[in-house]
């Protein structure tokens, strides 16, 4: 593939075929992937317009590539073509402090933004374990959750509108920045999670609200998974809906204290669970004391409340590291972003018991109990192929009984091309079916991120 034609749409500078970055932009943070032919790096919506409609008419692959955070495969090519980066996409255009929304471009990184809005006194919720390094495209693209979801909803929810480029190079706008709007289809939230199969995002309007006033973080430690679940059902009984509730089993607790020289909770522990609160100072006191209430009730080791700023930042910091450390460990990390209703959380680490037990496998589990989404990884010796394939096998039985507990195989990473082969096993062929026309009705010739989804 020349890249004659690219450089004479965003300059030499842009473009890039040195095997260094062909490499580089060839994977994400799941490690897997395939080199592009070449990385074009646009700077404005037309010249992304202009990059589309170039490869639509050549027929040559085309993936959009944000942070490379995924853990999914979702933003690199399965077979060559053009990788579009939007790293120049970086600017926050607007903050609208009447209206309550923010304008921004799809490479801004999600903390960026967070802190922005907050020095306004304002308040973006979605928090996903990446935020410091994560971008708002990405996270429109794959409809990132994180711990707050539990209280305040996904992505999806901030979305009011989009300026987006359809693969063969029309610039569309969606949505408005009103708050209401039902005119023909909500082509917006049909662009969220659609993992860059649809169209190229290169504008995005969030909804913001106003920061909450007081916070409270607690710290409980239990014996054991299931009693830190049956905590769970408590507080979730009392009516209690905190900003966050974070599980850690015992093997992720003692890959961040071995790795990260971080310990959460005593070596004894067998599981964590992380409550956050948020909303007026009287209502937070209130509502973490019912949260302590739960945890005492069905026999807690230990409860504390984080003393200070200080303290609060170093638990969701040491949280937010256990991805990290679970890969330091040397192992293949085989992450899988699960959920299922909240009431079927025991039943869930039930399956997980019978998967260690039965295909021999060390399992960390961590993730947002207040919503059901439990990361499973499933930790395996790269260099060990019976034990790569009981993974392998293993994680069918995951997903396979995970549907049956009215559960979902993707809560929030996606499908990418990790996941296609098992789209069966919660889709029925219909439902496919009838995606892969509205698939064909935006992307006719099958340019945009081809190999993902679907199986």
């Amino acid at each position: 593939m020349t890249s004659d034609p690219f450089i004479r749409i965003v300059g030499a500078e842009f473009v890039r075929a040195d095997p260094a970055a062909l490499e580089s932009y060839g994977v994400d943070a799941l490690g897997q992937g395939h080199p592009p032919d070449l990385v074009v790096i646009p700077g404005t919506a037309p010249e992304v317009a202009a990059v589309a409609r170039l490869c639509n008419e050549r027929r040559v692959p085309l993936v959009v590539r944000g942070g490379g955070t995924g853990y999914t495969g979702g933003a690199v090519p399965t077979r060559g073509g053009v990788v579009l980066s939007m790293e120049r996409f970086t600017r926050i255009v607007e903050i609208d402090q009447t209206n309550l929304l923010a304008v921004v471009e799809p490479n801004v990184i999600t903390a960026d933004l967070q802190r922005a809005v907050e020095r306004v006194g304002l308040f973006y919720p979605p928090d996903p374990a990446s935020l410091e390094t994560s971008a708002l495209g990405g996270n429109v693209a794959e409809c990132a959750g994180g711990p707050r979801a539990f209280k305040y909803g996904t992505t999806r929810r901030y979305v009011l509108a989009l300026e987006a480029v359809l693969p063969t190079g029309e610039i569309v706008q969606t949505g408005s920045k009103a708050v209401k709007n039902v005119v023909g289809y909500d082509l917006t939230q049909l662009l969220v999670g659609s993992e860059g199969t649809l169209a190229i995002i290169t504008r995005i309007t969030l909804r913001l609200i106003p920061k909450p006033p007081a916070r409270a973080t607690l710290l409980a430690v239990f014996a054991d998974v299931q009693a830190a679940v049956d905590a769970v059902t408590a507080l979730i009984a009392r009516r209690v809906v905190p900003a966050a509730v974070e599980l850690i089993d015992a093997e992720s607790l003692r890959v961040v204290r071995d790795r990260m020289g971080e310990e959460l909770a005593p070596p004894t522990a067998g599981a964590m669970l992380l409550v956050e609160s948020d909303g007026i100072r009287a209502a937070v006191d209130e509502e973490i004391e019912q949260v302590a209430q739960a945890c005492r009730g069905v026999g807690v080791m230990r409860v504390t409340l984080a003393a200070d700023e200080a303290e609060r930042d170093r638990l969701w910091n040491a949280r937010r590291l256990i991805s990290l450390a679970l890969r330091a460990t040397g192992l293949l990390k085989i992450n899988h972003d699960v959920v299922v209703p909240r009431g079927r959380i025991p039943e869930l680490f039930g399956v997980i018991d019978e998967l260690r037990e039965e295909y021999r496998l060390t399992i960390a589990a961590f993730g947002h109990a207040g919503d059901g989404n439990i990361h499973v990884n499933l930790m395996v010796n790269p260099s060990d192929p019976d034990e790569r394939a009981r993974a392998r096998q293993a994680e069918r039985v995951l997903f396979e009984r995970v549907v049956a507990l009215e559960g979902s195989i993707s809560g929030e990473h996606g499908i990418g091309f990790a996941k296609a082969p098992y789209v069966g096993i919660e889709l029925s062929p219909d439902a496919i079916a009838l995606m892969k026309r509205v698939k064909a009705a935006f992307d006719p010739n099958g340019i945009l991120n081809p190999g993902k989804i679907f199986p």
